[in-house]
């Protein structure tokens, strides 16, 4: 069971991303928990996350949210630019399952 935070200013368009995640999460036999937050928020629902993704639209804040993610020992990545535009959310999980495992993005 792996849970995966999405962060974004708002939480809105990550929200989108969350629904298709969870549809190919579901094809991938994945059990866990994916939602977003805004960033505003992260500090509410962090230690619940086993990793942390953050949308491109914020990459301003990626050092700082990185920070409080080495804080709790749970990895915050950003999101692969493009597989956020095109909604890829195979990629997204494929590289977040393989940070989980240690292998890197």
């Amino acid at each position: 069971m792996r849970n995966i935070l999405l962060v974004c200013a708002a939480g809105m368009s990550t929200s989108l991303l969350v629904q298709k995640m969870e549809k190919e999460a579901a094809s991938m036999g994945h059990e866990g928990k994916i939602w977003a937050v805004s960033v505003d928020e992260i500090n509410a629902h962090i230690d619940s996350a086993d990793i942390v993704l953050v949308g491109p639209q914020i990459r301003y804040k990626l050092p700082k949210l990185k920070e409080l993610g080495n804080e709790k020992g749970i990895p915050v990545e950003m999101i692969n630019p493009s597989d956020y535009g095109m909604m890829n959310a195979r990629n997204i999980l494929e590289a977040s399952f393989k940070i989980l495992d240690g292998k890197g993005a």
